[in-house]
């Protein structure tokens, strides 16, 4: 087979019809179908290939994302020990009333954090330390109803596209 791109393939398609479906062309109708199926089948041909390699891509993405989720459950799993192992630290050094330990490799200390707000009851809280949040979205199934229903919808309209199905 020979090594032309498919867009190439594409275009020698439509070429060619173009130049037998051209009236003042007086092309032998087997000449035309030879050329149009020889045409049709390189197409098939590269576009078979092209979905195998496609294919081949998705498939190794497949188990790049299977190993990307079994090293971050990994991952999690050696962060929540050593959290588990720092908290049991601090509380046996704060039991024995041990603030700081000091080696050649670090050094251990209890510190205060920064003080926190607790809010007890949000209801007693005065309105001038309240933020007012206006949270607007756009519900696109509700106007995808009205719209087919034959209902105009300002700022909104129907769109159609395409996907390649490959089954």
């Amino acid at each position: 087979m020979n090594n032309i791109a498919l867009y190439e393939l594409s275009n020698e398609y439509l070429q060619a019809l173009d130049i037998f479906t051209d009236p003042e062309n007086d092309i032998p109708i087997d000449a035309v179908n030879d050329t149009l199926e020889g045409i049709e089948g390189q197409l098939q041909d590269k576009a078979i290939n092209i979905t195998k390699f496609m294919r081949n891509l998705e498939s190794t993405a497949k188990a790049i994302k299977q190993a990307e989720q079994q090293m971050t459950k990994r991952r999690k799993a050696l962060e929540n020990r050593a959290q588990w192992l720092k908290d049991y630290l601090k509380a046996n050094m704060e039991r024995s009333g041990i603030t700081r330990i000091e080696s050649p490799w670090f050094n251990l200390a209890i510190q205060n954090n920064p003080a926190s707000v607790n809010i007890l009851n949000e209801e007693d809280v005065p309105d001038n330390f309240k933020d007012e949040m206006l949270i607007v979205k756009v519900n696109k199934n509700s106007i995808k109803k009205v719209l087919q229903s034959g209902i105009e919808v300002p700022g909104a309209c129907l769109s159609q596209s395409t996907r390649l199905s490959i089954r």
